[in-house]
């Protein structure tokens, strides 16, 4: 395979969540008309590629990563030719497309569950998910001490066939979503399938959910996680259901399919994985492409830390002839609009709400997010954007209780708010219905009040504003080619500043709420307003690198 033909390696690729970005029929959730029908603005933005949230067969118990067909389209968002009709627009505008697969687990509607429920206990079809006998005299207490990622015990027992209670079925997520048994043959064999039917289709990669999951350590050992863990793992050296070294063997097996396809598909995964160091064992010459960095997405806005995290982001990720990928935002996580006023941010799973406090600061998040952004373009490698960020959208935290739909918010009893104030519908036009979202002014989730402020059609032309930073960003990093740069810090630029050359463009961010002198420069793009030889606090600027 060519360097040319190696995509992945330098792209902006653009979160779509299919529920929330454009709405084709009025009913008040996104699908894929709608967003065939806003394509136009992803390539405008600037971006290489679109990565789309689930939009298969589900029941929806938790939008979409809960499927019962992994090779259909849930009527919700549309048809396969809707798909295709959308995929073929995306291409014809230069998008590549990578689709969301969810490899852990099905939904608990999938015709595999409904058939391990009628059928015996060690049957063929209970062993392609992970059914266990209870603990106890007669089998009353869950197999092991195992908690939900969502909350409450990972075990649910089943009725058997003839009224008894009987065994319990594992689920590290939602009880609609039971885990598969991925030492079983058939599971392996149903998503080579899988992988086949959406390749043959166009696709040009996927997002991996849960890429860390799928293995877990034989016997299924009690774990109780440390009390401030994130709801994905990731920071813990050793939990027996996340980063187990039989995930490999699967995604070299995928890599395998992949890579006989031309032109170049990838596998990118979603790995709750620390250090970034053994992270990098996702993304070895025969497993992914890419994988997400989390380690960075997570780092405070501080310059030494931002530093560390790069440093080791780089050389991991090198150390194997991987790139480095970059991410602030998706779904899953609070906004870094409201994220970085947030000190220490919430654990990730948990949300922000109404009993939040303190509550971030609007000024400020925005100002440190669009400096966050700046900085993480100006690096070498691969980045990722989740839509509306270049709106300057922050979390909704106010969305009502009984309007909440996230697994999380409902299994704690609204001690955690989840993930809903980050999946709250775009706002495309300042004075239509649903800010445009909708013609009918339907949503899903409720839009807060002060959305028209933030819509594409008001934003769209204005210098200044979020989306045209956003754009000349974009723009930029093509134009200067950072994404197949090379990275080299500037030193003793002072206390609180943080400063890198990639290529012919100087970055500096002053990560300190006060002022510091502006090197002299020809001005590339900013991320805020500059004074008079002044970069201002949470500001990032790019300069014209001089020469030498």
């Amino acid at each position: 395979m060519t360097a040319s033909n190696e995509w992945w390696r330098t792209a902006v690729i653009y979160q779509i969540y299919p529920r929330s970005f454009a709405d084709g029929n009025g009913d008040g959730i996104g699908d894929l008309a709608g967003i065939t029908g806003r394509l136009d603005a992803v390539a405008e933005l600037g971006a290489d590629a679109i990565w789309l949230s689930p939009f298969f067969t589900s029941p929806q118990r938790d939008a979409g990563y809960d499927v019962a067909d992994y090779c259909d389209v849930d009527p919700l968002f549309g048809t396969l030719a809707d798909f295709d009709a959308m995929r073929e627009r995306a291409h014809a505008l230069g998008l590549k497309v990578i689709v969301d697969l969810v490899p852990n687990h099905s939904s608990s509607d999938h015709p595999w569950f409904q058939d391990a429920l009628a059928a015996a206990p060690d049957s063929g079809e209970r062993g392609r998910y992970i059914f266990r006998e209870g603990r106890g005299d007669t089998g009353e207490l869950p197999p092991n001490n195992w908690q939900s990622v969502f909350g409450g015990d990972a075990w649910t027992r089943v009725t058997e066939p003839d009224g008894t209670p009987g065994q319990w079925y594992l689920h590290l997520f939602d009880s609609s979503q039971p885990d598969f048994d991925w030492t079983n043959e058939e599971v392996r064999k149903l998503f080579r399938a899988v992988l086949r039917f959406w390749l043959d289709r166009g696709v040009d990669g996927f997002r991996v959910d849960v890429a860390h999951g799928l293995a877990k350590v034989d016997g299924l050992p009690d774990y109780t996680p440390p009390a401030d863990s994130g709801s994905m793992g990731g920071d813990e050296p050793d939990v027996p259901y996340w980063a187990q070294d039989g995930v490999h063997e699967i995604f070299r097996d995928w890599r395998r399919i992949l890579d006989e396809y031309e032109p170049a598909r990838i596998l990118a995964g979603e790995a709750w994985v620390q250090p970034i160091s053994k992270l990098a064992n996702w993304v070895r010459p025969d497993e992914m492409h890419q994988t997400f960095n989390f380690g960075y997405l997570e780092t405070a806005w501080d310059a030494g830390a931002l530093r560390a995290v790069v440093d080791s982001s780089l050389d991991s990720f090198g150390s194997v002839g991987a790139p480095s990928t970059w991410v602030l935002s998706n779904h899953d996580v609070i906004r870094h609009t409201s994220r970085l006023a947030l000190t220490p941010p919430p654990v990730q799973g948990s949300g922000i709400g109404p009993r939040t406090q303190p509550k971030p600061d609007a000024v400020v998040g925005l100002r440190r997010a669009r400096a966050a952004t700046a900085f993480m373009l100006g690096l070498p490698g691969s980045s990722y954007l989740y839509q509306g960020e270049e709106l300057g959208l922050p979390e909704v935290a106010d969305l009502p209780d009984e309007a909440r739909e996230d697994p999380t918010f409902l299994r704690t009893g609204g001690e955690l708010y989840g993930r809903d104030g980050c999946r709250v519908p775009l706002p495309w036009e300042a004075a239509a219905p649903g800010t445009g979202f909708s013609t009918t002014g339907a949503s899903w989730l409720p839009q807060p009040a002060f959305w028209p402020s933030y819509a594409r059609d008001a934003q769209r032309g204005i210098p200044g504003s979020t989306l045209e930073f956003y754009r000349e960003a974009l723009a930029a990093r093509r134009a200067h080619g950072l994404g197949s740069g090379a990275l080299e810090w500037v030193e003793g630029t002072g206390e609180g500043l943080l400063a890198y050359r990639n290529g012919d463009v100087l970055v500096i961010a002053n990560v300190s709420a006060g002022a510091a002198p502006l090197l002299d420069g020809e001005v590339i793009t900013a991320s805020g307003p500059l004074g008079e030889g002044v970069l201002p606090g949470d500001t990032t600027v790019w300069l014209r690198a001089p020469k030498g």
